[in-house]
């Protein structure tokens, strides 16, 4: 497959949520999906610390492209692969300015994939970790 970083940004900017928050695709490979968000006000939960679903929509994100770098990339020949259930640790909080969401896929079969995900902030301290397992419809 070839991946086209254009196209890929094309079809995940409809992820409106995600383009809210500031979250930016930053490289896609079949080996590893790469995105980041800017830490600004509007992340902080009333404690001042990056609100947990801050840390999970970026995480989700990177989840998402990765598992559909072929529908977006238009060369899909399955449907799109949606989670089906993600479990989330939050490790620590960040003194950094940037999280960046590194997905490496574990497992991928016809319909049930496996990925994990960490987050890491631009000082190299470990935030979260997330696992994603996805499953991919019947092409319409």
């Amino acid at each position: 497959m070839e991946i086209d970083l254009d196209k890929i940004r094309r079809y995940f900017s409809a992820d409106r949520f995600a383009a809210l928050a500031g979250i930016v695709i930053d490289s896609a490979g079949e080996d590893q999906v790469e995105c980041s968000m800017e830490i600004t006000d509007k992340h902080r939960n009333a404690g001042g610390a990056v609100q947990g679903g801050a840390i999970f929509t970026l995480a989700d994100l990177a989840f998402a492209v990765h598992s559909n770098l072929d529908l977006a990339c238009g060369s899909a020949d399955r449907g799109i692969t949606v989670g089906q259930s993600c479990s989330i640790s939050f490790l620590k909080g960040t003194r950094g300015k940037r999280l960046i969401a590194q997905s490496t896929c574990l497992s991928q079969g016809k319909n049930i994939s496996v990925y994990r995900i960490t987050i890491k902030d631009d000082l190299g301290v470990l935030i979260a970790e997330m696992h994603g397992n996805g499953f991919t419809t019947v092409k319409r």
